[in-house]
């Protein structure tokens, strides 16, 4: 049996046995379910929860492969931010002010919504809303800075500020930092395996173990046979790309992370890094960190490579010369750490839409859902997603289901090997216009040239 402590250090520090619950059986699979939801991830989970809490006689059944939080719902950053794949600039373009400000609100509420919903239902997930420091670390860095200041002030919704550099983060090279208070630090972990207990209590069956092979209206094939259903969600993020009917609607791209050993106090008071904050900085190849409950800092970011046909493997969850390159700039950034242990690396896939926009669609007509699109800003979009999910399948209009990520429909990938070329070249293209960016101090050629691919 699988060792799903060994997944990360999340999964090891969770305070749960992780035994997997049991396999679809032969009298699930002859019940007619109201809604089956197809992933036990936080999309699916916030949804199970919000369905059940608003109709309680709702048969819900969820499938999962593994166990609830096995994928990016267990393993990610920690961060529950009011990010949105695409950028404010690009909602107003598309929806227009009044929807790109609804959607820039509805993710900016729905940060202390978490923990409202969390302390609720009795999870202890180490919630603090700290918000999040991106720093400047360069001239271009700081270019970037002033244009997310620019891009923020054109909604009256967030409220991000400038601040220099004796006021912020003690890091090298610090230029300034900008901070916006919508975002917290949890233990992703915590709070995926404490939603399904929650949906457990609630009368939701989560069927661990049980992959699902095919899915059409009516019908989802599994390993351990058909079940049918009257409404069917795909809340697979990631993993959707395994499937044949939305094998190019996503992307697999993975993110790599590490963690140091438990640090001392002393040393977050040097950083200026209070229990709360995230950090990230203006680079085009994405990092991102947090300080945890247990003072470590959990430090990850993106450069490994995508695998030809949106192949997902255990083995591409650890990549050497990535976790060297995490550990070199984290304490580049923060020497004050020392030769501070890194204890723990992992990684795992998130989910790409063409064009790195999240969705959430339900077809009345099929009675197929979908959710996701993430793009890795999924702790907080995700459970946005999963209560309007629950709002469509119960027919309700809501302010959530007029929001301009319902219907959306994103464009799928290319075929191999167009797929694989465009996706190598953003990663490699992103670090080395990194390089290029940090000694000239001005936007490079390549950044321009892979923005399509990198949703810029």
């Amino acid at each position: 049996m699988t060792d799903y402590r060994s997944l990360s250090l999340w999964h090891e520090g969770v305070g749960d046995d992780l035994q997997p619950r049991s396999a679809l059986n032969a009298a699930e699979r002859s019940t007619h379910w109201d809604v089956i939801i197809m992933g036990a991830g936080y999309t699916g989970l916030w949804m199970a929860l919000s369905l059940v809490q608003q109709s309680p006689t709702t048969r819900v059944l969820m499938l999962e492969k593994e166990i609830a939080g096995f994928g990016a719902s267990g393993r990610n950053g920690g961060w529950v931010s009011a990010l949105f794949p695409a950028s404010t600039r690009a909602l107003i373009h598309q929806h227009g002010v009044p929807a790109a400000t609804a959607m820039r609100q509805a993710m900016v509420d729905c940060v202390p919504s978490v923990g409202t919903w969390a302390a609720a239902l009795d999870i202890d997930c180490d919630f603090v809303q700290g918000g999040t420091t991106s720093l400047a670390r360069a001239d271009i860095h700081r270019h970037r800075a002033a244009a997310s200041l620019q891009e923020a002030a054109l909604l009256p919704v967030d409220t991000p500020e400038w601040r220099e550099p004796e006021d912020t983060l003690q890091a090298t090279h610090t230029q300034g930092a900008v901070f916006d208070p919508a975002c917290a630090r949890i233990h992703p972990a915590k709070l995926v395996r404490g939603l399904a207990r929650a949906a457990d209590s609630a009368g939701v069956r989560i069927a661990e173990q049980t992959a699902v092979i095919d899915y059409r209206p009516g019908i989802v094939t599994t390993d351990a046979g058909d079940v049918r259903g009257d409404i069917i969600i795909d809340a697979m993020e990631g993993y959707r790309s395994q499937l044949r009917p939305t094998r190019r609607a996503s992307l697999p791209l993975y993110s790599l992370m590490i963690a140091t050993e438990p640090l001392p106090d002393a040393v977050f008071d040097d950083i200026g890094m209070p229990h709360g904050m995230t950090f990230s900085d203006f680079r085009s190849l994405v990092i991102y960190g947090q300080r945890t409950a247990d003072n470590r800092i959990a430090f990850g970011g993106r450069g490994a490579p995508y695998h030809w046909g949106s192949t997902i493997s255990p083995e591409f969850d650890r990549v050497p010369r990535v976790f060297q390159a995490l550990e070199t700039t984290l304490k580049e950034m923060f020497p004050q750490i020392g030769d501070a242990a890194i204890t723990h690396t992992w990684g795992g896939v998130l989910g790409v839409p063409r064009d790195w926009h999240a969705s959430v669609t339900l077809d009345t007509a099929t009675g197929i859902g979908r959710a996701g699109g993430y793009v890795g800003d999924g702790v907080g979009l995700s459970h946005l997603a999963g209560l309007t999910l629950a709002d469509l399948a119960l027919g309700a209009t809501t302010e959530r289901t007029t929001l301009p990520f319902v219907g959306h429909r994103s464009p799928n990938w290319e075929v191999e090997p167009l797929r694989y070329l465009g996706a190598t070249a953003a990663i490699m293209g992103v670090d080395l216009a990194d390089r290029i960016e940090q000694r000239t101090g001005r936007r490079s050629l390549i950044s321009r040239l892979i923005a399509p691919l990198t949703g810029h």
